[in-house]
Protein backbone atom coordinates (compact mmCIF):
# COMPACT_ATOMS: atom_id res chain seq x y z
CA UNK A 1 0.00 0.00 0.00
CA UNK A 2 1.23 3.23 -0.96
CA UNK A 3 0.68 6.30 1.85
CA UNK A 4 0.28 9.28 -0.04
CA UNK A 5 -3.80 10.69 -1.10
CA UNK A 6 -2.60 10.40 -4.66
CA UNK A 7 -2.90 6.66 -4.65
CA UNK A 8 -5.98 6.18 -2.98
CA UNK A 9 -7.69 4.88 -5.97
CA UNK A 10 -4.97 3.06 -6.83
CA UNK A 11 -5.16 1.52 -2.83
CA UNK A 12 -8.53 0.77 -3.23
CA UNK A 13 -7.72 -1.49 -6.64
CA UNK A 14 -5.24 -2.97 -5.26
CA UNK A 15 -7.02 -4.06 -2.25
CA UNK A 16 -10.03 -5.48 -4.58
CA UNK A 17 -7.78 -7.56 -6.60
CA UNK A 18 -5.94 -9.06 -3.83
CA UNK A 19 -9.86 -10.11 -2.83
CA UNK A 20 -10.00 -11.40 -6.53
CA UNK A 21 -6.94 -13.34 -6.12
CA UNK A 22 -7.98 -15.08 -3.21
CA UNK A 23 -11.46 -15.48 -4.36
CA UNK A 24 -9.67 -17.59 -8.07
CA UNK A 25 -8.08 -19.79 -4.54
CA UNK A 26 -11.12 -20.57 -2.84
CA UNK A 27 -12.66 -21.12 -6.58
CA UNK A 28 -10.51 -23.85 -7.65
CA UNK A 29 -10.63 -25.08 -4.05
CA UNK A 30 -13.88 -25.73 -4.03
CA UNK A 31 -13.31 -27.75 -8.01
CA UNK A 32 -10.61 -29.63 -6.36
CA UNK A 33 -12.96 -30.89 -3.31
CA UNK A 34 -16.04 -31.86 -5.81
CA UNK A 35 -15.67 -35.38 -5.38
CA UNK A 36 -15.40 -34.78 -1.12
CA UNK A 37 -17.91 -36.12 0.58
CA UNK A 38 -20.05 -33.41 2.96
CA UNK A 39 -17.71 -30.78 1.47
CA UNK A 40 -19.60 -27.07 1.26
CA UNK A 41 -18.66 -24.46 -1.20
CA UNK A 42 -16.79 -21.43 0.10
CA UNK A 43 -16.61 -18.14 -1.46
CA UNK A 44 -15.13 -14.57 -0.27
CA UNK A 45 -17.29 -11.71 0.79
CA UNK A 46 -15.60 -7.86 -0.69
CA UNK A 47 -17.26 -5.92 -2.89
CA UNK A 48 -20.54 -6.07 -0.59
CA UNK A 49 -18.46 -4.38 1.89
CA UNK A 50 -16.51 -1.59 -0.29
CA UNK A 51 -20.13 -1.09 -1.65
CA UNK A 52 -21.40 0.25 1.35
CA UNK A 53 -18.27 1.38 2.37
CA UNK A 54 -18.42 3.86 -0.62
CA UNK A 55 -22.01 4.72 0.05
CA UNK A 56 -23.14 8.73 1.02
CA UNK A 57 -23.21 12.01 -0.36
CA UNK A 58 -19.81 12.93 0.42
CA UNK A 59 -17.63 13.31 -3.05
CA UNK A 60 -16.28 10.00 -4.39
CA UNK A 61 -12.76 11.20 -3.75
CA UNK A 62 -13.67 12.03 -0.06
CA UNK A 63 -15.45 8.60 -0.17
CA UNK A 64 -12.33 7.16 -1.10
CA UNK A 65 -9.91 8.84 0.83
CA UNK A 66 -11.66 7.92 3.78
CA UNK A 67 -12.01 3.67 2.65
CA UNK A 68 -8.53 4.24 2.29
CA UNK A 69 -7.86 5.23 5.54
CA UNK A 70 -9.07 1.82 6.80
CA UNK A 71 -8.21 -0.17 4.20
CA UNK A 72 -6.36 -3.02 6.06
CA UNK A 73 -10.31 -3.88 7.51
CA UNK A 74 -11.26 -4.54 3.88
CA UNK A 75 -9.60 -8.28 3.65
CA UNK A 76 -11.47 -10.54 1.89
CA UNK A 77 -14.39 -12.52 3.82
CA UNK A 78 -14.02 -16.19 3.33
CA UNK A 79 -17.39 -17.79 4.15
CA UNK A 80 -18.90 -21.15 3.90
CA UNK A 81 -21.67 -21.28 1.62
CA UNK A 82 -24.39 -23.26 3.47
CA UNK A 83 -27.13 -21.03 1.82
CA UNK A 84 -27.51 -23.74 -1.27
CA UNK A 85 -28.54 -26.89 -0.39
CA UNK A 86 -26.67 -29.80 -1.97
CA UNK A 87 -28.80 -31.80 -4.59
CA UNK A 88 -26.02 -34.17 -3.67
CA UNK A 89 -26.46 -37.78 -1.71
CA UNK A 90 -22.95 -37.24 -0.57
CA UNK A 91 -23.87 -33.97 0.99
CA UNK A 92 -21.17 -31.75 -1.81
CA UNK A 93 -22.79 -28.77 -2.85
CA UNK A 94 -19.90 -27.76 -5.23
CA UNK A 95 -21.51 -27.56 -8.79
CA UNK A 96 -18.72 -27.68 -11.30
CA UNK A 97 -20.72 -25.86 -13.87
CA UNK A 98 -21.31 -22.68 -11.27
CA UNK A 99 -18.12 -22.62 -10.32
CA UNK A 100 -16.34 -22.66 -13.42
CA UNK A 101 -18.53 -19.70 -14.66
CA UNK A 102 -17.70 -17.94 -11.41
CA UNK A 103 -13.69 -18.76 -11.81
CA UNK A 104 -14.22 -17.04 -15.52
CA UNK A 105 -16.59 -13.99 -13.91
CA UNK A 106 -13.39 -12.98 -11.22
CA UNK A 107 -10.95 -13.66 -13.64
CA UNK A 108 -12.62 -11.13 -15.66
CA UNK A 109 -12.82 -8.94 -12.69
CA UNK A 110 -9.07 -9.27 -11.90
CA UNK A 111 -8.38 -8.37 -15.53
CA UNK A 112 -10.47 -5.12 -15.66
CA UNK A 113 -9.17 -4.35 -12.19
CA UNK A 114 -5.22 -4.57 -13.58
CA UNK A 115 -6.55 -2.93 -16.53
CA UNK A 116 -7.87 0.13 -14.32
CA UNK A 117 -4.68 0.45 -12.17
CA UNK A 118 -2.75 0.68 -15.10
CA UNK A 119 -4.41 3.71 -16.42
CA UNK A 120 -4.60 5.16 -13.22
CA UNK A 121 -0.36 4.61 -13.24
CA UNK A 122 -0.49 5.65 -16.92
CA UNK A 123 -2.35 8.94 -15.64
CA UNK A 124 0.01 10.21 -13.87
CA UNK A 125 2.95 9.12 -15.89
CA UNK A 126 1.02 11.55 -18.04
CA UNK A 127 0.75 14.56 -15.33
CA UNK A 128 4.30 13.81 -14.84
CA UNK A 129 5.88 14.19 -18.01
CA UNK A 130 4.38 17.65 -19.25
Amino acid sequence: MINTNIYNYINVLDKAADAANTREEILTNNLANDDTPNYKRKDVSFERYLEQALLGDRSLDDRIAEVNTHLSDFGGMIYTDTSVLSYRLDGNNVDVDTENAMLAENQIRYNTLMEQIKQEFARYKTVLST
